[in-house]
């Protein structure tokens, strides 16, 4: 598509008020289920940008202290089709007490905090864009927030949303590392495997002889097993393995536990079974037994190139001079839990890196981008249905 000539949105964003903005929000405490006070501002600062809002109650299934925030502003046309921007409230780890520091153009936390920027940093820039798409009077149609809760344990406030109170199909999550021009087209297929791995107890200098190491019977299957890289499509993992009572006590039990991504659903159920299969001949071999429980975790996305959701990202990234580049992910997003109900929408980056630690950073470019571009997002989305 050719370059069109600017976003008079995007020209209204005000990267001072947006940075400041930013570090307002970052510095609300707000880990996974605490997510009240990001709740408490944001009841104040979305109807004064002319929004409704209203909560659903997808926390009581996990004991948070407040559900999912679907928010709804009119446009200036309601012949567009809505627009949603999505993103999470909450942080993996606390905020509180956060010094950001901003050095060379970069901002950073002073190394006791996380910065928050994951994913912060989207959702000032969405306020900063409604603000700036409001100041500089261009037509627009209706634009919604979905601001998701208890996001970074595994999508879960996602997982529970009350899909009926989302009016948009289509939009936009800025969840990413990538540099602002980003666009992540395809999403994994992601599914959690649990091996309870049984053999028998016993003590070391009393009964040794009845006695059956699950450890070494995961320990065979575990050698055995394919994981890492199993082609270009399909990752494997273990991540966890628990048991054991004391060091006198040959261990009757182990949980052996991990996860799979692909693109593939074909492939991630080979590799799931393939998990399954390698861990029960090891099991029988030593006169053992095993348990495999497979937790789902989240679906894959796949959307095209020539789809209207791709046509305008590439278009508003050029009309604020930054290059657009097509890309895929095996990371996991709420963008893989929306798609999967009804909410059609890609991963767009927005240039955090360091995530879930202490070196957490985002350039003061990228944060001014990701307002600019999600301006320019509303502008053309405009633009492309009047056409």
């Amino acid at each position: 598509m050719k370059m069109t000539q600017g976003s008079k949105a995007a020209e209204k964003v005000n990267a001072d008020r947006l940075l400041d903005l930013f570090l307002e929000l970052a510095k609300i405490n707000g880990p996974s289920t605490k997510e009240q006070l990001v709740a408490d501002y944001l009841k104040k600062a979305l109807p004064e940008l002319g929004f409704t809002l209203e909560f659903d109650e997808a926390h009581k299934n996990f004991d948070g202290e407040v559900g999912n925030l679907i928010a709804w502003r009119e446009g200036t046309d309601s012949s567009i089709p809505p627009l949603f921007f999505s993103t999470h409230m909450d942080t993996v780890l606390p905020t509180e007490g956060l010094k950001p520091v901003i050095k060379d153009g970069v901002i950073q936390s002073d190394g006791t905090t996380i910065l928050g920027a994951d994913d912060r940093a989207a959702l000032a820039a969405y306020l900063e864009a409604v603000r700036a798409v409001i100041e500089s009077g261009v037509p627009h149609g209706p634009i919604e927030f979905i601001l998701t809760v208890n996001e970074q344990p595994g999508l879960v406030g996602a997982r529970y949303m009350d899909y009926s109170k989302a009016k948009s199909k289509r939009g936009y999550i800025f969840d990413s590392s990538g540099d602002v021009g980003q666009i992540i087209l395809k999403g994994p297929y992601s599914s959690r495997i649990w091996m309870e791995v049984e053999g028998n107890a016993a003590h070391i200098a009393l009964n040794a002889e009845e006695g059956n190491s699950a450890f070494l019977i995961a320990a065979a299957g575990l050698s055995n097993m394919k994981l890492g890289a199993i082609d270009e499509e399909t990752l494997a993992n273990i991540g966890i393995i628990k048991g054991g009572e004391l060091t006198s006590i040959i261990p009757g039990s182990v949980t052996v536990a991990g996860e799979v991504r692909s693109f593939s659903k074909e492939k991630l159920d080979k590799q799931l079974k393939h998990m399954e299969e390698v861990m029960q001949e090891a099991a029988e071999k030593s006169g053992g037994s095993v348990k495999v429980k497979i937790e789902k975790k989240y679906s894959g996305f796949d959307i095209a190139q020539d789809d209207i959701l791709t046509q305008t990202a590439e278009a508003a990234a050029r009309n604020i001079k930054v290059n657009p580049y097509l890309t895929e992910t095996l990371g996991g997003a709420d963008t893989n839990v929306l798609n999967e109900n009804g909410l059609t929408c890609l991963t767009l980056g927005l240039g955090f890196q360091n995530i879930h630690s202490f070196r957490e950073c985002i350039s003061v470019e990228n944060l001014t981008n990701t307002g600019r571009l999600s301006a320019a997002l509303i502008e053309q989305w405009y633009v492309h249905h009047k056409k």
